[in-house]
């Protein structure tokens, strides 16, 4: 078996009892908890503090989130309308601007063709013109005026 556990206390006196020892690792406990606690402190009131500090933010979250979201869901439909409105500007403007483009094809067809209705009319005046002062031919004696001359 094991040796003795022998330790000399006050004079050479050895103290090898059960009671002893128990007290001994009851006071180590006792010290050694009391450290703990003395360390703990200083932890606990900081861990309090945030505790608090974390509350104090998710009381203000509470308040100002739910209304954060409605703004942001309401900022959300406005820009759809707008997008939706802007959409129908340029949809209308295209159509706008292909109403444009047929009225301008239209105007160029009918002053083309104005322009050929003047050419031929301007060539029907030189016609007419040319043919009313072009040198005539004495007209024929009538045959009764012939009949009379003869005579």
């Amino acid at each position: 078996m094991g040796l003795p556990l022998k330790i000399i206390f006050k004079g050479n006196q050895r103290v090898s009892d059960p009671l002893f020892w128990l007290g001994v690792s009851l006071l180590l406990v006792a010290v050694s908890l009391t450290a703990l606690l003395i360390m703990a402190i200083p932890t606990l009131t900081e861990l309090s503090n945030a505790a608090r500090s974390a509350q104090k933010l998710f009381d203000t979250l509470e308040r100002e989130v739910p209304p954060t979201l409605e703004s942001i869901r309401l900022t959300g439909l406005e820009l759809s309308e707008l997008t939706e409105d802007i959409n129908d500007g340029v949809k209308s403007a295209a159509d706008l601007v292909k109403q444009v483009e047929d009225n301008l094809s239209n105007t160029q067809a009918q002053v083309s063709r104005l322009r050929q209705g003047t050419r031929r009319l301007s060539l029907g005046f030189q016609a007419a013109w040319q043919t009313w002062h072009r040198d005539r031919p004495q007209p024929k004696p009538s045959l009764t005026k012939r009949l009379t001359d003869e005579d």
